[in-house]
Formats: C-alpha cells, structure tokens, sequence
C-alpha cells in the first residue's frame, strides 16, 4: 500500500492509496460520512460510504471527532469541487487516537483566548497558510540572495553594547558579566562584509519595548544584508530587487494558501512598478496635507475613513440587536440559533476593531495636522502616509538626530543621514530600514558620544575605519511584518508560530 501526502493525491488518481493524519471536520449523512483530513501538507475530504466499507470501519468513522488523528485507506477521485482537485473514496478506515473535545470550535473567539491556545490555533486553516507563506517567504529571501553572490552569515545573539539605543535591550547575566540579547546583528554584518564583500545574516533579534501596537514584537527575525562598495542609491536598489523577486514568487507558489486567508493579491502584483522613491521633506508635506498624491489628501482621506468607520458602527450594532432579538424566539430552529450566534459573535468581533478605528483616526488625524518637520515618524504617520499609495515606497535622506548614529551624513547636507525606510502600502509602515554607514571615525566618536554609548566597547567596530574603510552600506528586512502585509493581517502576532510580546510568554 502506497502511503502519500495529500499535496502528491493527483499523481495517485484512480490508484488506492493511504493517508495518515488529523480529523479537521467531519459532517454526516445516511450511509456516509465525510472526513476532511489534513496532514500538515492541505486537506483532503474522504468519503466513507457504510456499502463500501466494513463495518469496524464505519463504526471508526463515527467515533472520529475533531483532531482525532487516524488512517485512511482508499481511491484517489478527481473532483474540482474539493480544495486540491481531488478526494478520496475510502475503503477501511483506522483510529489511531481519539481527540477529546477540541477547544477551538467554529465560532468566533476573542484574541486573548486565541493566544492562550496557540499551540492548537496553529492547526487552523487560516494559520496554516499564513505559516505556509512564512515558509516559503525564508525561502525565497534566501534565494534572491544566494543567486546574488551573497554569503549567508550569522551573527551573535548575546552582545555587549547596543547598537538601535539603550532603552530597548533585554539585559543577561554572561558568566557575571553584563550582556543583551541583540537587537540587531548589522555592526557584526558589516566587518563581515569586509572581509566577504556582500554578506546577510537571517536570525532572530530583540527589542524590550514595552508597546502593544499591531507592529511590534520583542522576539522577531530579521534578515540583515551589508554590502561593500554600495552607497544609498546602490542599496535602495537591492532593497527594491529584492522585495520584487520575493514578493512575485509568493503570489505564484502561495496561489491556493492566499486564497485561504481572503488575500487579493492585485495588490502584490503592482510591486512591478518603480517604488517611488520620497525625500523626507516631501513625506512631510504629503502627511501634512500640503502635498497631494495622485490626487489624494492625507487629511481628507482620514476625515473619510473615519465617516465610514462611524456608519459602519451603525449597522453593526443594528444588525446585533436585531440578531439578539431574534434569538428570544422560542420556535426558533437549533441550526438558526447556532447561526445567529455566530454571527452575533462575529459582529461583536468585527465592532471591537470598528471601535479601535474609531478611536485610532482621530489621533492619526491629530499627528498629522501637528506633525514637527525633523521629528522621526511614528506608527500613526507610517499609516497616514501609506494610506496614499498602492505600492511599497522608499523615504530617504532623513535628519540625522533621529537615526541611527552609524548613518552616514550627507556631505552635501550635513544635518541629513543617507538612511531610507521602505514603508509597505494599505497602512502597514516600515518593514525595512537601513542606509549608507558612516565611513568618517572621527563623526561616528561624535555620535556614540551623542548617543551615550560606551566608547571602549565600539573601538572593534571603529577598526573598521582605521584598516581599509570603504563606502558601505546595508538594511534590515523584519520577517513578520513582511509577512503581515503579505497576508494583509491585522496584528504581527499571527505571522509567528509563537509570538513574544509585552505580556505575553506562554505557551
């Protein structure tokens, strides 16, 4: 008996094979049942027909609950009604454990309970295929660079000094000496690339802010490309190159997951054009209101949304009462009872982030109409500024008190860094930040003095400079809020198996 995954069924049909794997649903009819089983690979339903069957076989069918894990033997059928094309006919059917009642049901559930559970909230559809998309997002980064001549390097987790500021690192004991988990590994990225010319490292870093916003985490993966002989514009074409290649091989191999989660990808498919490419100055004036694009107002479209967000309140709420009404009536059905809770429960869901909206644009309105020029840009003035554009964009040239102090300055304009964010589209911010390295020693000892960092443990990092400097450059490419936007997701902590993040530790 040949034993195959779900996702190799079409090289199998009209053959009797067998599948081992989890109950995702199971629904009943007379003489049959129907077994959607997933094996880690997709989901397949299995038709287990009493007249076919034997009888312990039957009785097994019946006694399978959700995620109860068991073997099914049987014909590999074409059918384009099911997900994969196929399904199979079964001819015997084995338990192999019996689940007990799974706690994640079909109803909707509240974010806290989800998270508490996320040990078997990663066994869900819609979690699969996001994972599924991480997957195969690392492997194309990967590629992209590998067939670009870099080399994959990787730098350490515990540092001894810090390297994005000192109010943000997760402090260790090292055999009794102080040390922090890495918020970066860039310094050590770039004496590698001195010595390799085009390196990355791929690994996780840490960031101890204490925040709650749908953008941060305090464990997450970054993927950290230096490269020698590169300068802003060389780097931001890297950047570019490689959000393309990443970005149209997902739409291709991930088709069927995206479906899953909902995902227009028309969206992903105008990563073709050039990214426009923003001074810092200009972003300004587009949050401000001063400078439309394309024909659109950062404030006008805020005071829209925000209109839209209120009706939809309305109906919300409406729709709720009416549902809730409905249920007090005592010759209502057990399916339309079960029915319009769902929905009561999903319209309660769908209400609490109406509400969070309805709260969060009068702020980005308020950040915006009082935006400080030289000020670095929060959450909200990312937001404002991507709602402008369908397509990643690039700020550059950015004032050098709120970067980073290894950026270089421009020499045409002392008081601007050569750093650029590239912010994605639809809301979602920086997923990348990076920039030309200072190459002057003498300025970098001013800024760690500025920034207040410890001299002595930066003078390897200052050797750099003193034996056979050269103009450089690199970025940062977070993970997870790739994939967040990727998927379109409301939050980061679903775009990583076990999310890390102010309050939250277990499981």
């Amino acid at each position: 008996m040949t034993s195959v995954f779900i996702k190799d069924l079409a090289k199998y049909e009209g053959q009797e094979v067998q599948l081992q794997g989890w109950v995702y649903n199971k629904r009943s009819g007379k003489g049959l049942f129907f077994i959607v089983l997933r094996d880690g690979f997709g989901y397949c339903q299995c038709v287990v027909d009493e007249k076919i069957v034997n009888s312990e076989s039957f009785e097994a069918s019946k006694n399978l609950t959700q995620e109860s894990s068991c073997t099914i033997v049987g014909i590999v059928v074409k059918d384009e009604r099911q997900m994969g094309g196929y399904e199979i006919q079964a001819t015997s059917v084995e338990v192999i454990s019996i689940a007990e009642e799974f706690p994640i049901s079909k109803k909707e559930h509240g974010v806290d309970f989800l998270m508490d559970e996320r040990h078997l909230w990663l066994r869900t559809q819609r979690q699969w295929a996001i994972m599924r998309i991480r997957n195969k997002m690392i492997f194309s980064i990967h590629k992209f660079f590998q067939s670009n001549d870099f080399v994959q390097m990787d730098a350490p987790i515990f540092t001894g000094n810090a390297v994005e500021g000192t109010s943000t690192l997760f402090e260790t004991d090292f055999y009794g000496q102080s040390a922090y988990l890495s918020q970066s590994g860039q310094l050590y990225g770039e004496a590698m690339a001195m010595a390799f010319n085009k390196i990355y490292t791929f690994g996780p870093t840490f960031r101890a802010e204490k925040s709650k916003t749908r953008r941060h985490l305090s464990e997450f993966w970054m993927i950290e490309p230096e490269m020698a002989f590169h300068d802003l514009d060389m780097n931001m074409n890297v950047i570019e190159a490689m959000m393309k290649f990443v970005v149209n091989e997902l739409v291709v191999v991930c088709a069927e997951e995206f479906k899953i989660i909902g995902r227009d990808v028309s969206i992903l498919k105008n990563i073709n054009r050039p990214f426009p490419r923003i001074a810092y100055d200009d972003a300004v004036d587009m949050i401000l209101g001063k400078k439309d694009v394309d024909g659109k107002n950062s404030i006008a479209l805020l005071e829209g949304d925000l209109k839209k967000v209120q009706d939809r309140i309305a109906e919300v709420k409406k729709e709720t009462e009416e549902r809730e009404a409905k249920l007090k009536d005592a010759g209502m059905k057990k399916g339309e009872i079960a029915f319009n809770q769902n929905k009561i429960d999903s319209l309660k869901n769908e209400l609490k982030d109406l509400e969070e909206d309805e709260r969060n644009i009068p702020n980005w309105l308020n950040s915006a109409k009082n935006f400080q020029r030289g000020d670095d840009f929060g959450g909200s003035d990312e937001t404002v500024l991507t709602r402008l554009f369908d397509i990643p964009i690039m700020i550059y040239n950015w004032p050098h008190e709120v970067k980073a102090f290894y950026l270089k300055r421009d020499k045409n304009a002392p008081h601007l860094a050569k750093g650029v964010d590239v912010l994605a589209p639809e809301g979602y911010g920086e997923i990348v930040g990076g920039g030309e390295r200072e190459t002057d020693i003498n300025l970098l000892k001013e800024k760690i003095i500025e920034h207040k960092l410890p001299m002595e443990a930066f003078e390897w990092y200052l050797d750099l400079r003193r034996y056979g400097s050269v103009k450089h450059a690199g970025f940062g490419l977070g993970l997870e809020r790739l994939v967040a936007w990727v998927c379109k997701l409301p939050h980061v902590r679903e775009t990583i198996p076990f999310p890390r993040m102010y309050g939250r530790l277990f499981p």
